[in-house]
């Protein structure tokens, strides 16, 4: 009978026993969870959440590389957590298993984008590119204008990348604080453009 006890005892021990749990949504190294990626690829509300509770993810995604703008996406992915992080690196993430459903964005809200922004280490950089006459914001997403005005400031903040670019020895920085452009997905190029309708800058 004492023994049958300390089996027990042994066995209620173990299962009572909780598994570690990371980052603001307390999960498990290893954990499976689905995720809604949003359409504003690189927007000020391009915000991870997790599902079914349409909450803040509260980490970054990896290996996501087929993600086009302007579709919405649920995916599977698992959750990471490193307990030695690189020293400007986070100590949990997701990376991307599968797609589960995409779906196209139909509506013509504009969005914003900063494009500015500050890495650690490193500054301040402007996300901007230019290949022979197109603009580009990333590499999969290019910057098309919805009049002269946004042409120009758009030649204007490339100019000021190619200065940077040029004196990066000495530290140059944006001329500006911040570039704002509020964009809509450019309908004749759905997917694999924004139609920037307005630039505005901080200086």
């Amino acid at each position: 009978m004492k023994n049958l006890i300390v089996l027990l005892l042994a066995i209620c021990l173990i299962s009572c026993k909780k598994e570690a749990t990371y980052g603001p949504l307390n999960l498990k190294d290893g954990q499976q969870v689905e995720l809604l990626i949003d359409h504003r690829l690189g927007s000020d509300k391009d915000i991870l959440l997790k599902l079914p509770e349409n909450e803040q993810a509260g980490a970054s995604l990896a290996g996501f590389e087929q993600r086009e703008p302007g579709y919405t996406y649920r995916i599977m992915a698992v959750f990471h957590y490193d307990a030695n992080p690189p020293a400007d690196g986070s100590s949990y993430n997701y990376e991307f298993l599968n797609v589960i459903s995409k779906e196209q964005y139909k509506g013509t809200e504009s969005f914003d984008i900063q494009l500015i922004v500050s890495y650690i280490p490193g500054g301040p950089i402007i996300r901007l590119n230019k290949q022979g006459t197109d603009y580009y914001f990333s590499d999969k997403i290019q910057f098309t204008v919805a009049n002269a005005t946004v042409g120009n400031q758009l030649e204007e903040i490339w100019k000021n990348v190619q200065e940077i670019r040029a004196n990066w020895q000495t530290g140059q920085r944006p001329k500006w604080k911040a570039i704002k452009a509020t964009v809509i997905h450019d309908p004749q190029k759905f997917g694999k453009a924004y139609l920037v309708q307005k630039i505005e800058f901080t200086p």
